[in-house]
């Protein structure tokens, strides 16, 4: 599969080819263990060996670290009761818990930029796949909520900065491949966050049935994603190829062009559908299992049903950044997701247990927005930098205005005692959603719109 996906996209988008032509030159070396070599004339590069050795090395670290993204989440959501129990959690302390996420996401994902270009984007990310580990071996054990909490923003720190940094090293090495390169870290993500949801129930339960065990056996898994990263940690990402670029080329590569991205209307567009589309994946990770097992559903199978939600990921994570790339406007398959999430909230509220598997396919297809959000990330900038940047801030933005959305769900569940409210809140939450996703689809670069908009 990985060796498919190395092989060359056809048929890119004017702004992908545009993409392409700015960047190739600069990203097609890269420094591995301090040799690169290139020949050429532009857009053409001979492949040493160790640069091919590199570049598979890399595909396997986005696998393994894209797997590892999400169990700290979809493995907490499907033992959420269990731990609520043992830590005698209340409903709106459950909700803060699931509200971590995004708040650890937007605070230390803003950092990643800045560390990337000191330390380089791939110890940063193994230094986040560390993190990871530590964290959810600590959180079980830590005996308390505040312990359990500590242990989960220790994760949810090393998995902010690789998810902000994934687009910035799938544009590095695969600037000609973005839509396939962003399509298997996005079906490698979806397929952890799947596995997690469905086996860490029967996982428990096989392991003694204690919540801590099931827990802490992630960690294991997050460990082995270290290792592709540890051989890339001295890759800096910023030495140019001899002779392939002038002076100044390679200096504005070594210091990425400061933009307004505030200045840009993509990007804030982009960050609010970033924003609204994370709210309801954090919410349907952290409750639906509850929302089915307060409807008559059994735990497994009601992970069983969040592990479908998540399961639909895997072959649509694949399937539509690819798409996305090959169209001049994503605005489409931001409405087709959003009608699919609009009629999976209708059936939560109507008959959450008697049309339980639809409802979580049609969850699980809304919950695609998320990979369309990355894609569209890699397509409105046009460098290295310029993704870097805007990356950080639609993700760090996205992350903040997505706090509120799971802590809600958790007070209304509790002082209204039903599901009726927080599903209300869902419906009202997707209506923004799809029409700022229209504006962030449209073909625009965010480097041009800071420039023209800057005093």
């Amino acid at each position: 599969m990985m060796g498919l996906m190395a092989g060359k996209e056809t048929g890119t988008t004017a702004s992908e080819a545009t993409e392409t032509t700015e960047t190739v030159e600069t990203t097609k070396t890269a420094e591995t263990a301090g040799t690169a070599e290139t020949a050429g004339t532009a857009g053409t590069a001979r492949v040493s060996p160790t640069r091919a050795w590199a570049t598979r090395l890399v595909v396997v670290g986005i696998v393994l670290s894209a797997v590892n993204l999400r169990p700290a989440i979809t493995s907490l959501g499907a033992l959420l009761e269990e731990v609520r129990d043992g830590l005698g959690m209340s409903g709106s302390v459950a909700g803060l818990l699931t509200s971590v996420p995004p708040l650890c996401f937007a605070v230390f994902g803003v950092m990643a930029p800045r560390l990337a270009r000191r330390f380089g984007p791939a110890a940063v990310v193994c230094a986040g796949m560390a993190a990871v580990t530590a964290g959810l071996l600590i959180r079980p054990y830590a005996g308390s909520t505040a312990g359990f909490l500590a242990g989960s923003a220790l994760a949810l720190m090393g998995i902010a900065v690789s998810n902000v940094l994934m687009p910035v090293i799938v544009k590095r090495w695969f600037p000609d491949r973005v839509g396939s390169m962003t399509g298997l870290y996005s079906m490698a993500l979806a397929a952890g966050t799947a596995l997690a949801a469905a086996v860490t129930v029967p996982l428990t339960d096989t392991l003694g049935g204690s919540w801590q065990t099931g827990l802490a056996v992630w960690g294991g898994l997050a460990a082995v994603a270290v290792l592709p990263w540890v051989p890339l940690v001295r890759d800096r990402g910023t030495a140019p190829a001899p002779g392939a670029e002038t002076d100044a080329r390679a200096r504005a590569e070594r210091q990425p062009p400061t933009l307004r991205i505030t200045r840009s209307r993509t990007a804030w567009a982009l960050a609010v559908f970033f924003g609204l589309q994370a709210t309801a994946a954090y919410i349907t990770m952290g409750w639906m299992a509850q929302i089915f097992r307060d409807a008559g559903v059994s735990a497994s199978t009601a992970g069983l049903l969040l592990a479908v939600t998540m399961v639909m990921g895997v072959p649509l994570a694949f399937v539509i950044p690819r798409v996305a790339t090959r169209l001049p406007h994503q605005g489409p398959i931001v409405i087709v997701l959003g009608v699919c999430g609009l009629a999976g909230y209708a059936g939560l509220y109507l008959a959450p247990a008697g049309g339980a598997w639809a409802w979580a396919v049609l969850l699980g297809i809304a919950n695609c927005a998320f990979p369309l959000a990355l894609t569209m990330v890699g397509m409105r900038a046009r460098t290295g930098a310029g993704v870097a940047q805007l990356s950080a801030f639609a993700q760090s933005t996205g992350y903040l205005i997505s706090i509120p959305g799971p802590l809600l769900v958790g007070v209304l569940y509790q002082h209204s005692g039903g599901w009726g409210l927080p599903i209300a809140l869902m419906v009202g939450l997707m209506i923004p959603q799809m029409a700022v996703g229209v504006l962030a689809g449209r073909n625009r670069i965010v480097e041009d719109e800071a420039a023209t908009t800057a005093p």
